[in-house]
């Protein structure tokens, strides 16, 4: 759970870093590719995969390099979301994609939600709706990035459950960045807006460890504690992110988006809650057959 708490400082470092550069007219590009490309370099260092580099082996090339183009996707949209909303504001709306992926689980991946589920997805939703105001003026171009950030990392999110069946762990965290790394570095020369003096590319750098390192303590995490226990904890980067906004950029979110996320963190961890108590009756479930069975037998 510690390192839970870890992983979403990281990533809060991580965008707090990125709006900064942003803000100060290095290319959104520049970003996310230096951003993957130290992720690379990092992987490959602490994993050393050059001495079990069957580890890496992709199984499935095409799905990798699609995956990792839905990150990257993810990556560029949070980006440029972040020139124009706060830091809060994208993380309420990135919070959203729990229960878009639920949603879509089922004519995807055939994991059927049900109306309980359902009713959460749509209360979500209201708080999205809160958050960006559509018709009132508040709806811009950020939010739309915004949107495209988290329905892109939904697909990702999806492409990892199916893919973790038959590829493994470092194969999973390495081609996850180095597809981007690769197919993006020939569009880096129509992006002049390099970083500016020493600090700027100090913090271009550690956007890699930030990402790399949240990434891995992750793994670690899972590794330690059941999926069920560390669920809740994402929406621990919410208060970071205030935190950060409030102390880098002198912005607080205002009540509506403080309502809205408030919606949509409880809507998700409702679906957290309802999705454990359906495997622990379906685990029960399951027992029971068996000992049925063993009678019988």
């Amino acid at each position: 759970m510690l390192l839970m708490l870890c992983v979403y400082v990281c990533f809060t470092f991580l965008d707090t870093s990125s709006k900064y550069l942003v803000l100060a007219g290095v290319s959104a590009l520049i970003v996310a590719w230096t951003r993957f490309a130290v992720h690379v370099l990092l992987v490959g260092l602490f994993l050393r995969g050059w001495r079990e580099p069957r580890r890496f082996r992709a199984n499935n090339l095409p799905a990798h390099i699609l995956r990792g183009c839905m990150l990257f996707g993810s990556t560029m949209f949070n980006i440029l979301a972040l020139k124009t909303l706060q830091l809060a504001e994208t993380t309420s709306i990135y919070f959203f994609g729990p229960m878009v992926i639920t949603a879509l689980a089922g004519p995807l991946l055939g994991e059927w939600a049900g109306w309980r589920r359902w009713l959460a997805i749509l209360t979500g939703f209201v708080g999205v709706l809160i958050i960006t105001r559509p018709g009132v003026g508040v709806f811009g171009i950020g939010h739309l990035f915004a949107l495209g950030s988290m329905l892109s990392n939904s697909f990702y999110v999806m492409m990892t459950r199916r893919m973790s069946a038959t590829e493994t762990s470092e194969s999973l965290i390495l081609f996850s960045a180095l597809a981007p790394s690769v197919l993006l570095a020939p569009m880096l020369a129509f992006s002049p807006a390099l970083p500016h003096g020493g600090i700027q590319w100090f913090v271009v750098l550690m956007l890699g460890v930030f990402g790399a390192g949240g990434h891995y303590l992750l793994v670690r995490a899972y590794r330690l504690a059941t999926t069920t226990q560390l669920a809740p904890f994402p929406y621990s980067q919410m208060v970071w992110m205030i935190i950060s906004g409030w102390m880098i950029f002198h912005q607080f979110p205002d009540r509506w988006t403080l309502l809205g996320a408030a919606i949509i963190v409880a809507s998700g961890l409702y679906i957290i809650h309802r999705e454990h108590r359906l495997r622990v009756r379906n685990s029960a479930s399951l027992d029971t057959e068996a000992e049925a069975l063993a009678k019988k037998l």
